[in-house]
């Protein structure tokens, strides 16, 4: 069980120091060091073999909830008029668990699907099923019917947990794979076979979830990512996995308060707006770390920011995460509107890099009052294994910070040997939140994975422990914290019949970060227009992932000798053509 000294409360507000701040070296001491709160081991075998693991605390994501039911009556998710505490929460998702265990007959290692928006439910379905002992797959809810249909396919649920708006997508395929499908936030007609979570019993603020025995190595979860093929493929973590992703926010927690010279384990608990989707591994840290401290988590249907400002008076928000692009727009915001945000501590965006002068206009307009963060994580690392924060952030903008410490950083050469300090390479990571590989797809994960060190495919360089990423390896584009794959894009221009070739690419964007651009040649007497062309992307494909830009050529697009489009020379001439109208 996870100890209550093992997880420190968050951090008081940095105004007012206890000691003296310590270096990045003396915090990695104090914290790591033998018999410390967050010391580690090296596991010798086993699914984990090789990798760093936290010597204390759980060891699987049941453990870790179970701990959260002694926070009692404190709020734990706000939306709207409706708000559960924490005693409510954990009710409600044993009593979902033992239905799926006992009315749905599900067994350990079965897959339970999650596709909903940002509903307090969306907590409540993922939870039931770690208590269950199932796998939790969240699926992304801006999905097209064809890419929840693919997902589905590949990982076979016996339980969809959806709400109003997926149920249109997924009811075809669950009628015809005989799958459970419960609704929530539904209509209150719904098709046969389908089940509304609001016609189920009130559940016993006293009843314990079902007895089923977890093991750490058992998985976890299942979330979909995109590869170099532009294919969603499913990251496999096991229980001792998340349960390592739970853990090093908590770290990092601490480390910012002895950086600034606070007691960790000190101040009210925090109260979170989190705008990351719940699907997004950038969430589950969010929503670890505010668990872990019987935090609040306040809750947006939409990302507004207004609303956001509104919000953050309303419930004293001290806390706010979410992309980047988000962040810029709230300070926009509370700028014109003339709002100090007094109550905020903290603001931590992920999911997409940060540009530099995100912390500097946090500090000019609040001095050091407010705490930046940012950070580094993947699907495949479940979420942030490298963060930047404080008065190290201000000092280093275009760092994405020091590792965790059951976090690993190698940067490797062309042919894998590692580089000296200062060279740039490509980044390769190791640790307890590490995924254990592709659900079902044995070639990918052994060219992602091998060695237990993961490729991220993102160009690198160390300095001073520190770790700036410079570029990407993989063709991506990352619009405002989702990942566009531009391969995937590619293949839905050239199924159009007016398409002979099509490039498709990032362009820089002030808010977002990069919007996906689109350069196409069109076969000889074709009189398809860019309007529809994006409009043929957007049936086959989620809204984010349709070009802004589609811009037509008329001589062929530049290749390398091999046949591969050379990005390279296209991108100058995109940026112009885009920036100039």
């Amino acid at each position: 069980m996870l100890e209550r000294s093992f997880v420190p409360h968050p951090d008081p507000a940095p105004a007012a120091p206890d000691r003296a701040p310590m270096d990045a070296g003396r915090i990695e001491a104090a914290l790591t060091g033998p018999g410390a709160p967050f010391a580690v081991v090296r596991v010798e075998d086993g699914v984990h073999a090789g990798s760093l693991v936290y010597a204390d605390g759980p060891r699987t994501l049941r453990e870790f909830v179970e701990t959260t039911w002694a926070f009692g009556d404190r709020p734990f998710l706000i939306s709207g008029e409706r708000s559960y505490s924490y005693a409510e929460f954990f009710a409600a998702a044993s009593a979902l668990a033992c239905r799926m265990t006992g009315t749905y007959g599900l067994r350990r290692g079965d897959r339970a699907v999650v596709a909903m928006r940002n509903h307090p439910e969306w907590q409540i379905a993922f939870w039931a099923a770690q208590l269950a002992g199932l796998v939790a797959v969240p699926l992304n809810a801006w999905w097209t019917e064809d890419e929840f249909a693919y997902a589905l396919d590949d990982c076979g649920p016996r339980l969809l947990l959806v709400d109003g708006e997926r149920l249109p997508g997924v009811a075809g395929w669950a009628a015809e794979n005989g799958a459970r499908v419960l609704v929530f936030h539904g209509e209150e007609t719904v098709p046969e076979g389908v089940e509304r979570y609001e016609d189920l019993p009130a559940p016993d603020p006293l009843a314990a979830p079902p007895e089923v025995e977890i093991r750490p190595e058992d998985d976890a979860t299942i979330i979909y990512t995109s590869g170099t093929t532009g294919r969603p493929k499913g990251a496999v973590a096991t229980h001792l996995a998340q349960v390592g992703a739970a853990i090093n926010p908590r770290f990092h927690a601490a480390a910012s308060a002895l950086g600034r010279g606070a007691i960790p384990g000190q101040g009210p608990a925090p109260v979170s707006l989190l705008t990351f989707p719940f699907f997004h591994v950038a969430a589950f840290t969010g929503f670890y770390a505010a668990m872990a401290a019987g935090g609040a988590l306040v809750l947006m249907r939409k990302w507004d920011a207004e609303e956001a400002l509104r919000l953050i008076r309303a419930h004293g928000v001290t806390h706010y995460a979410g992309v980047p692009a988000t962040a810029l727009q709230l300070l926009a915001a509370a700028e014109q509107a003339g709002d100090g945000l007094e109550s905020l501590q903290m603001l931590n965006t992920g999911g997409a890099a940060a540009p530099p002068d995100l912390v500097a206009r946090l500090t000019a307009r609040h001095g050091d009052r407010i705490e930046p963060r940012n950070g580094y994580g993947l699907t495949e690392t479940s979420g942030g294994v490298l963060a930047n924060f404080g008065a190290e952030y201000r000092l280093h903008p275009d760092s994405v910070g020091r590792p965790t410490p059951t976090t690993e950083v190698r940067i490797a050469g062309p042919a894998g040997e590692t580089l000296p300090e200062g060279e740039v390479g490509e980044l390769w990571l190791r640790g307890q939140s590490l995924a254990r590989g592709y659900w079902r797809d044995e070639a990918a994960t052994a060219r992602a994975f091998a060695g237990g060190w993961f490729r991220t495919g993102d160009l690198a360089v160390v300095r001073e422990g520190r770790v700036d990423v410079v570029d990407r390896i993989k063709d991506m584009v990352i619009r405002g914290g989702e990942n566009v794959y531009c391969v995937e894009v590619e293949a839905v221009l050239h199924d159009h019949p007016d398409i002979e070739d099509a490039a498709v690419l990032g362009v820089a964007h002030p808010v977002l970060g990069e919007e996906v651009a689109a350069v196409v040649r069109l076969r000889a007497g074709a009189t398809v227009t860019a309007e529809e062309l994006r409009a043929h992307v957007g049936r086959s494909l989620a809204a984010f992932k349709v070009p802004a830009h589609v811009l037509v050529r008329e001589e062929p697009l530049p290749r390398n000798p091999t046949g591969k489009i050379l990005k390279r020379e296209l991108r100058g001439t995109v940026d112009a053509e885009v920036r100039g109208g």
